[in-house]
């Protein structure tokens, strides 16, 4: 039996589809046990009397669509060091789904389908898994799963090696957005907007020594707020660890990233305007996000104009989006601005449905856009088994109350949308900018250049751990997905290689979001009266190369100690060490 929950989340820095998929089928969980009883060299016999079966399911009329490769299982498939390319025959990753080398137990209140094996088996899942679902499956240098660490750790460093190591024409590595998390703790961020941690969050300016990191935004009530932590205040140490030149990335990591509540860290930080530094403690504690912070009315001379700082796509934000959206259909708004800058992403689904609130029921029954798998599946969906076709606004609410009801509608009088955006306005937000497009909206972009992700993933749990591997392209009605290095204002400085978008070019500098000193909302403002008026590109850029610099690196492909300096459910960016 298949179960299938659709859902569409984000993030370190990362943004996606999700379906989360269970089998559960008795002759498979016989299997796992037989192997773990017999041991590797059993295992190969067991794979070839299930070939001719479908995934080890039986023959059932009702069984569920194969997932992956269709051709035969091998009985001696190909493991070297170096094995590349499209015409190898790994055995059906279902075969080695939810073999753990250290199985989750279950309890009354949930229940795993984890099963003893080794850790070898959830890096046989791995490899079959990414050779199956992987849009750039042939570009993947499949190492042995039996070389790996048998240990947690070499799980995790084999998955890294499951990525293309091609890259984008601007020179920027293919896929950024390869990465894993820790399967409550994301199942707990992308539907609750739960995580731990001080209710911060922080942004790296600059990488290498001398760095810069600076609190872009702190969630009211939250341990930072009580703190005195303000947007703009920038971290200069973390328990004695100068952060600035420091080389103990693991201190600055613990510190500025709890795995857990009621961990205490001290904070050197100098407050936005402040001369001298101060010293803080924190304790981490349980942060629900408000993904949603911000929806005001600006009353202008020329009309009333909607400002609405959207930071996630993830489930909370649906009713919030909705309420906001009828207020300012209520105000008269003549135009709207959408604060995109920090939003790395979340569900699919709620891009479509804000897009549909801002281009009014006009587009009701038109494409918002349309996935393309890899090229094994030209026409199938390689996850569920379904005849790809596009997808349509979505004009009902879903998480929203009442579920099922039409959503408000803007029908602004100009057909066109201001979007805020930097180097964390990635994946789904992204979408949101490429499905508008799709049917002729206008979007108009001040800031600096997105993240270049026109990618998205099914995230999937196995034993434990969330994989997040680049399985589709998302394309608009008009079939345009290529921009993967992201789009840019037509005055950007920055770089050559971005889809370029009318707007301005503009640079942070950390006044409150939505207040009149925001220079983006500014600059917003100021085109809207007069598109002429930008600011100049040499004084926007001054911020840009670090706003870009942020953006969703998951590992560090250089090599060298890495420190994660955005929250996991979001992107990833890294602080290099010195000798980087």
């Amino acid at each position: 039996m298949l179960t299938l929950r659709l859902e569409f989340c984000i993030l370190p820095n990362w943004v996606y589809i999700g379906l989360k998929a269970k089998r559960t089928s008795g002759i498979r969980n016989a299997i796992h046990h037989m192997v773990t009883w017999l041991g590797k060299k059993s295992l190969i016999t067991v794979l070839a009397c299930c070939a001719g079966l479908a995934g080890c399911g039986g023959g059932s009329g009702n069984s569920s669509p194969a997932v992956g490769n269709p051709d035969p299982i091998s009985p001696n498939p190909p493991s070297g060091p170096g094995t590349t390319g499209n015409a190898l025959n790994f055995p059906a990753s279902d075969l080695y789904k939810d073999s753990c080398g250290a199985p989750r137990i279950s309890t009354a209140q949930e229940s795993f389908p984890d099963l003893l094996g080794r850790f070898e088996d959830e890096a046989y899942w791995l490899r079959s898994w990414s050779y199956e679902t992987y849009l750039w499956y042939d570009e993947i240098n499949y190492g042995d799963p039996e070389d790996i660490a048998p240990s947690a750790q070499g799980v995790a460093d084999y998955f890294e090696t499951l990525v293309t190591l091609e890259t984008t024409p601007a020179g920027n590595a293919k896929d950024r957005f390869h990465y894993a998390r820790d399967t409550a703790e994301y199942e707990a961020a992308s539907q609750q907007g739960i995580s731990f941690g001080y209710g911060a969050s922080f942004r790296l300016i600059s990488a290498r020594p001398p760095r810069e990191l600076v609190i872009s935004l702190v969630e009211p009530s939250s341990p930072a707020a009580i703190a005195g932590l303000r947007r703009g205040t920038r971290i200069l140490a973390v328990d004695g660890e100068d952060l600035i030149n420091g080389t103990d990335v693991d201190t600055l990591n613990s510190g500025l990233f709890p795995r857990q509540n009621g961990e205490q860290h001290s904070f050197s930080v100098l407050d936005r305007g402040a001369l001298q530094p101060r010293t803080v403690t924190m304790t981490s504690a349980q942060i629900r996000e408000d993904p949603v912070p911000i929806a005001r009315t600006i009353v202008t001379d020329s009309g009333n104009v909607g400002y609405l700082l959207f930071n996630r796509h993830i489930l909370t934000a649906e009713q919030k989006l909705v309420d906001a959206v009828r207020s300012f259909r209520d105000q008269n708004i003549t135009d709207l601005v959408v604060d995109l800058r920090y939003n790395g992403g979340g569900y699919l689904y709620m891009a479509n449905q804000l897009a549909y609130m801002i281009a009014g029921s006009g587009v009701a029954g038109q494409t918002f856009g349309s996935l393309e798998f890899n090229s094994k599946n030209p026409g199938t969906n390689p996850i569920t088994g379904q005849a790809l076709q596009p997808t349509a606004f979505r004009t009902t609410t879903v998480e929203a109350q009442p579920s099922g009801a039409l959503l408000p509608t803007l029908n602004l009088p100009s057909s066109r949308v201001f979007v805020l955006t930097t180097g964390s306005t990635c994946s789904a937000s992204e979408a949101l900018i490429n499905g508008l497009r799709g049917v002729g909206v206008e979007v108009i972009q001040i800031g600096t250049t997105t993240c270049g992700k026109p990618y998205g993933f099914y995230p999937q749990d196995n034993c434990g751990t969330t994989y997040f591997t680049t399985q589709f392209r998302s394309v608009n009605a008009l079939g345009f997905g290529d921009y993967p290095d992201g789009f840019s204002p037509a005055n950007s400085t920055e770089t050559s290689f971005g889809v370029a978008l009318p707007g301005c070019q503009a640079a942070e500098d950390y006044s409150p979001l939505g207040s009149d000193e925001d220079p983006f909302l500014s600059a917003a403002l100021r085109y809207r009266e007069d598109p002429s008026i930008c600011p100049e590109p040499a004084q926007a850029a001054g911020n840009a190369a670090g706003s870009s610099s942020v953006t969703d690196t998951a590992t560090d492909r250089a090599g060298g100690t890495a420190l994660r300096l955005l929250s996991p459910t979001l992107q990833d960016a890294l602080i290099r060490p010195i000798e980087g």
